[in-house]
């Protein structure tokens, strides 16, 4: 099972339309999740068409910047926790990254978020730099901005995947181009923490 991922679309603040590099990405995938700030559902419904997708809500679709708030979608939630291919998948836009110890911390909002059950991967959003991180030995992905890539100019960003094929998930982060994706080249560690 192949999940595509993405967050912080800023449609139509970002650009009037979502790069079409995005849905050839996703054609193929079989289920959508967006970490937040997605600004016009109309995004949610179009890859909707696509596959299953399940969206967080983020602070800027809660009508923050003098934008109307986004109106109530059956695929848009505060945060997801759903089952998919045998592992628990948390979809939410925010957690403390950087982590600021000794409250603020990704273990610790996980807990917050999920009080019930443990979940084995949590994609987030918010910060539009891409991050493939282990926290408790909990996958935590931020597949980035493919519109406004660490919060710069629009242009090509990124997006990421999620292989839940395997004994345990594993994802990756892919650039948009000019002719369509290729895997993203880390340039060390991208934590500045």
């Amino acid at each position: 099972m192949i999940v595509g991922l993405i967050s912080d679309t800023h449609i139509p603040e970002s650009r009037d339309v979502l790069w079409p590099q995005v849905y050839e990405a996703f054609s193929k995938v079989d289920c959508i999740l967006h970490a937040g700030d997605i600004y016009d559902i109309g995004v949610i419904e179009k890859l909707s068409e696509i596959a299953p997708t399940y969206a967080a809500r983020g602070n800027g679709d809660e009508g923050s910047g003098g934008r109307d708030p986004q109106p109530e979608h059956p695929s848009v939630k505060e945060s997801w926790l759903i089952e998919l291919n045998g592992f628990k998948v948390g979809v939410t836009h925010y957690i403390p990254m950087p982590p600021i110890p000794p409250k603020l911390t990704p273990q610790n909002w996980i807990k917050k978020l999920f009080p019930q059950v443990t979940p084995d991967v949590v994609i987030y959003g918010d910060t539009h730099v891409e991050q493939i991180d282990h926290f408790g030995g909990i996958l935590c992905v931020n597949p980035g901005s493919p519109t406004l890539p660490h919060n710069l100019n629009t242009q090509l960003g990124t997006i990421g995947m999620l292989d839940l094929s395997g004994a345990a998930p594993t994802a990756s982060i892919h650039q948009l181009t000019a002719e369509g994706i290729e895997p993203f080249k880390w340039e060390g560690s991208r934590r500045p923490w």
